[in-house]
């Protein structure tokens, strides 16, 4: 067998272990399915009203939800890994003939499954209180792909950020940098409806990229976003895609 069908067996082990913890651990899945749709209902309903929207605000909103929806949720991933790192079991893994990487690349796989499954369950929740993608199955595939391009780049800066925090304990302080990333962009309002220096950063921030292109996207409205929504991602993945491998290296010698 050669060394990369070594290395995806390998992956697709510490893939199958993450989905495991799953089982033991459904609460914890629970809660990040339905703390989306708590904050979509929540926004929508009891804080929202989208002050210049222009239509239906929920078409506004949800996709904002979620695009913040990958930008949260990081922490189980982050923790994860951490634990991995203090508790030796990276040093029982190194003791067999396993590929350098594939606990990573389990984990990072494991997320994305559990991303997708968030990201149908508040579109499922949207269509139930009304909402429609009027761009075609081909769009709206376009957009989900694009929601889980910015998942992929965030999980990876978070697992980079894991390992320089070190421990389990201080990965909470490092996952409070997501809030101002989410609620700094336009998942939630216009940034012309902003003081203008802010209105500029949100219009700077990846995710509201990330949150336009989808908007367009579902609404069948163009691609003017889609461009800026496919390089930002690719642009965080080429820098901390290989800071976290060469990190993870070196802590787990």
């Amino acid at each position: 067998m050669s060394t990369h069908a070594y290395a995806l067996t390998d992956s697709w082990t510490m893939t199958r272990r993450e989905l495991a913890h799953w089982a033991r651990q459904p609460v914890q899945v629970v809660v990040n399915l339905v703390f989306p749709v708590m904050l979509l209902l929540m926004f929508g309903y009891l804080i929202g009203g989208g002050r210049d929207v222009q239509g239906d605000y929920l078409d506004y909103l949800l996709p904002g939800m979620l695009a913040l929806t990958m930008a949260f949720g990081l922490e189980g991933t982050m923790i994860a890994v951490t634990q991995d790192l203090n508790k030796g079991v990276i040093d029982r893994f190194r003791s067999m003939p396993m590929a350098n990487g594939a606990v990573l690349v389990g984990r990072s796989v494991a997320d994305m499954l559990q991303s997708t499954l968030a990201m149908l369950v508040l579109m499922g929740v949207g269509l139930a209180l009304g909402w429609r993608a009027d761009g075609g199955p081909g769009a709206v595939l376009g957009a989900m792909g694009l929601l889980l391009l910015f998942r992929f780049a965030m999980l990876w800066i978070g697992i980079h950020l894991a390992m320089v925090a070190g421990k389990p304990e201080l990965v909470q302080a490092v996952q409070i940098l997501v809030w101002p990333v989410g609620f700094l962009s336009n998942a939630l309002a216009l940034p012309g409806t902003m003081p203008g220096w802010l209105g500029t950063v949100v219009e700077w921030n990846p995710m509201s990229h990330t949150a336009s292109a989808a908007r367009d996207l579902f609404r069948g409205t163009g691609t003017e976003h889609v461009a800026a929504a496919t390089v930002w991602p690719l642009l965080l993945l080429a820098v901390f895609f290989p800071l976290a491998v060469r990190r993870f290296a070196r802590q787990s010698r």
